[in-house]
């Protein structure tokens, strides 16, 4: 009976959900995603392409800015296909190997973009506090390191409660909750002892985000006890101005992050629809917002922008 169990869980697919209760008007809802969607590939497409092509933009803060752009295109690349087969097509199998591989992405991702936003604020940190030595510290070699230590913690600490997934016997309903997969959502319908699932994430939420949050405050104090230490209130605001993209897209990251797991954490009673929403915002609205934050609040993108798109239709 168990190895029946067993290989008709194994083979079978789950069942991805878009809107319940809103199939009739999921051509309507796939516009908007699509818009969207595009955005984000238009907005951080730009800014890769603008930082790899201008030289004065080859410096660290850019070099993260590209890391974060990069990482927002790779999140929007790995939901896209089944939200959109969902809303579009009314696809909504996915092979189980495909499913823990998105899940797999789509958290690692995240963890990705909350070490990124770290990177960042060390940068303005050095910038500000120590702005004498910025060449000689964030140097490109070190940058590169950084940046690939930010990527191999988020794929490495991701890992240990995915790989349970692919042991895992599926009894339950294989419907999940989202057009996507999300490791939460996956372990809801394993039939199997899901004690270090459930607690390892918690761990990690806890040493990833929430201490990674921490220490960009910690920056920020600093930083601003170093700005209000100098004399010219022009140099002061110069130096905030710096600060403020960074600023922004860690206050569009945290605040959905925080907005998500209070909804998953108190809202148990909210209609369904409030939790599909939220993590939609959480997916889609950092990747959207980050390069119009940059694009309007630093003067070398915007330069960037406008030299690449606008001045070449000024030529007679």
């Amino acid at each position: 009976m168990y190895t029946i169990m067993w290989y008709n869980t194994s083979l079978s697919p789950f069942l991805l959900t878009g809107f319940p209760g809103l199939e009739a008007v999921h051509h309507w809802i796939s516009i908007p995603f699509f818009v969207v969607y595009f955005s984000v590939i238009l907005g951080n497409g730009t800014l890769l392409f603008l930082i790899k092509d201008d030289h004065s933009l080859h410096e660290p803060m850019y070099y993260f800015l590209a890391m974060l752009a990069a990482t927002d295109l790779l999140v929007t690349l790995t939901t896209m296909p089944t939200v959109l087969g969902v809303l579009w097509l009314n696809y909504r199998e996915i092979h189980l190997e495909v499913c823990f591989s998105q899940a797999y992405f789509i958290h690692s991702l995240s963890i990705v973009e909350s070490g990124v936003l770290l990177a960042m604020a060390y940068d303005r940190f050095i910038a500000i506090c120590n702005p004498l030595r910025y060449r000689s510290i964030l140097t490109n070699s070190r940058v590169a390191k950084i940046g690939i230590g930010a990527l191999l913690r988020g794929f490495i600490l991701v890992a240990p409660p995915i790989i349970p997934l692919h042991w895992f016997p599926y009894c339950h309903s294989h419907v999940l909750s989202h057009a996507f997969c999300l490791h939460q959502d996956v372990i809801k319908l394993a039939c199997a002892d899901i004690t270090f699932n459930r607690i390892y994430p918690m761990v990690l939420v806890s040493f990833t985000f929430f201490l990674d949050s921490l220490i960009i405050l910690f920056s920020y104090i600093l930083i601003l006890k170093t700005v209000m230490s100098i004399a010219s209130g022009e140099e002061r605001t110069k130096a905030l101005n710096t600060c403020i993209s960074h600023i922004c897209c860690v206050l569009v990251f945290y605040v959905t992050v925080i907005g998500l797991s209070l909804i998953h954490r108190f809202g148990k009673h909210a209609p369904h629809v409030v939790h599909i929403t939220m993590s939609y915002v959480y997916f889609l609205f950092p990747p959207f917002m980050n390069p119009i934050i940059y694009s309007v609040k630093t003067k070398q993108i915007r330069n960037g922008i406008l030299r690449r798109f606008c001045l070449p239709r000024l030529r007679p």
